[in-house]
């Protein structure tokens, strides 16, 4: 472990092993590994400065294989780096609640600190600002950093040390939406009329749809998205199809899953807010609508599901697992075929 056989160690970089932090607090991304400078080992100061020069010796307790010890280890009080901690790609990641209170401050321990990481031979750097810090903004992109994505709480912004292409993953490229296809024992589609829509779509009958949300899965978000324009209570059966576009809204591509439901409920309540009317609307009546007939895609998806109804259609059902390479839970959608009591034969 270099930092211990080394006899010359910032301090500054060992005030950082050992902390467990999450992308989700800090970067605004679903996923949360453990960071620390070294594995396996844990550190912790336990000692004060005992000189007031400017090079002073701090003593740390340590354990490393269940071994404990203790260790001095100058470091340089001049130097000033901003709080951060080591991501497992070889970045950091900067602690937006340990920012300096002065932006003047900042400026100076923001290029302080980009040139040690550079000796240190990091690569990018992740300086997420809150908003309440927005003056910060500025000073970070006169140094070089670039936006990367921003949230109502906070911008994010980037900067790539190494000299080459940045290789810092880029920002979310995909908004998904899904869409609600319920059908009662009536053979009757539950419909919606939109309040606001575009005028070649006003009194068109549609399924139910909205965008899902943060940490949600495909199947809730349909279920909640049906539940809200309508008040009717359903159950996720399958994801019947999807459809992949591009450019729908600032540069963003979109993907829309259609989901079969079977409703729980009968009586219909209204999202006042988003929704004109809603009903129950024969199958036949609804397919006949004269947008839907004229649009092939739309037109198609109705067929997907008129013929997965007639078990002649498989569609993909949610499956829970755990996979090695992250240990998280995760939705998979595939097809099952049950020959003792199937809910489809396929074509």
């Amino acid at each position: 472990m270099k930092s211990l056989e080394s006899k010359h160690v910032f301090a500054s970089k060992i005030f950082h092993v050992g902390r467990t932090y999450s992308f989700r607090h800090i970067l605004g991304v679903n996923y949360s590994p453990q960071f620390c400078s070294c594995r396996g080992i844990f550190l912790k100061a336990c000692g004060s400065s005992t000189s007031n020069n400017k090079v002073s010796t701090e003593s740390f307790s340590y354990q490393m294989n269940g071994t404990s010890g203790t260790s001095s280890m100058p470091y340089s009080r001049d130097l000033r780096v901003l709080d951060a901690f080591d991501d497992e790609y070889g970045g950091v990641v900067v602690d937006p609640q340990k920012l300096p209170d002065n932006p003047v401050a900042f400026a100076s321990i923001l290029h302080a600190s980009l040139s040690h990481w550079k000796k240190m031979g990091k690569m990018g750097v992740w300086l997420n600002l809150p908003v309440e810090r927005s003056e910060l903004v500025p000073i970070a992109v006169k140094e070089g950093f670039q936006y990367h994505h921003a949230e109502r709480g906070y911008v994010m912004l980037t900067y790539w040390i190494p000299e080459g292409p940045c290789m810092l993953p880029a920002n979310a490229s995909h908004q998904v939406g899904v869409g609600g296809f319920v059908i009662n024992d009536s053979n009757e589609v539950l419909v919606v009329q939109e309040k606001h829509c575009a005028p070649a779509f006003v009194g068109l009958w549609k399924i139910p749809t909205g965008f899902i949300l943060q940490s949600e899965e495909i199947f809730t978000g349909a279920v909640r998205e049906v539940k809200e324009e309508t008040g009717i209570d359903t159950e996720f059966q399958e994801v019947i199809a999807f459809r992949h576009a591009q450019n729908v809204a600032f540069e963003k591509s979109d993907l829309f899953f259609i989901c079969l439901l079977r409703p729980l409920s009968t009586h219909i309540i209204i999202d006042d807010l988003e929704v004109q009317a809603a009903k129950w609307m024969p199958l036949v009546e609804f397919v006949e609508q004269p947008l839907i007939q004229e649009d092939y895609m739309f037109k198609k998806i109705i067929d997907i599901c008129i013929a997965r109804l007639g078990k002649q259609y498989c569609g993909l059902s949610a499956h829970t697992m755990i996979s090695k390479f992250d240990g998280m839970s995760s939705s998979l959608y595939y097809n099952v075929i049950d020959t003792q009591d199937f809910n489809c034969t396929g074509s």
